[in-house]
């Protein structure tokens, strides 16, 4: 019995796996992947809905559940990464009034190919993104895709007009570990105003505020969490 429960335990995390890493699956796709017969990929997935941890949407088929929001977002609170990021976040608000987001590579499927908010501070202005922390955005066609992929201009930052929404500005810098021929750049701030309210001056004073407060995390993030140092 204990075998057979581990079994269906393990079917369910590569099932919630799948949905995850792809953002979306409808139940044909999910039972491919994990290769599980449809009847057992639905019940399975009927009882990750029960609990909260996946959602289902005609259109879009199975989703992440706000339940791996809660639990991811709990997880990484305690992070290095997030909490360096919290007082950089907070002044970029401050100061420009508009949503700042942290953002990492993804890993799994999804490497190479996305990355994900990990955190987040709200704008201040009546019209604000709201709060996208959990959600994957593709590497290709964003600013945060492009310091990702180490494409910043000497600027310091990366400006891309309705990369992933059509109203939407992002204004994106690098964080870096390291100097010289041992930098890598773990993550990505960046901050997103909607398309209206931008100019090109307006460009200018946030994507240096974007990039100097990039680069005050350079100068902080050194635990072995983010070096890759042994403690």
């Amino acid at each position: 019995m204990a075998e057979s429960g581990t079994r269906t335990v393990d079917r369910a995390l590569a099932l919630l796996g799948a949905v995850c890493d792809a953002g979306s699956l409808s139940l044909a796709e999910a039972a491919r992947q994990t290769g599980l017969s449809a009847s057992t990929a639905l019940r399975l997935l009927r009882t990750l809905e029960s609990s909260g941890f996946v959602r289902k949407q005609d259109d879009a088929g199975y989703l992440p559940g706000m339940r791996i929001v809660q639990l991811g977002a709990q997880a990484l609170s305690h992070e290095s990464l997030v909490s360096l990021a919290a007082g950089p976040l907070r002044r970029l608000v401050a100061e420009t009034g508009e949503s700042a987001y942290l953002s990492v590579p993804a890993s799994g499927a999804l490497a190479d190919q996305h990355s994900i908010y990990i955190a987040m501070e709200e704008g201040t202005h009546s019209v604000r993104h709201a709060s996208w922390v959990g959600r994957s955005i593709p590497l290709g066609g964003t600013a945060v895709g492009a310091v990702l992929r180490g494409q910043t201009p000497s600027a310091g930052y990366v400006v891309v007009d309705r990369g992933v929404e059509k109203d939407v500005t992002a204004i994106a810098a690098p964080v870096v570990v390291g100097d010289g021929d041992e930098a890598r750049i773990v993550a990505a701030l960046s901050v997103v105003v909607p398309t209206y309210r931008i100019t090109e001056e307006l460009t200018g004073q946030i994507g240096a505020a974007v990039a100097a407060e990039a680069a005050h995390l350079l100068t902080t993030t050194d635990s072995p969490a983010l070096t890759g140092e042994t403690p």
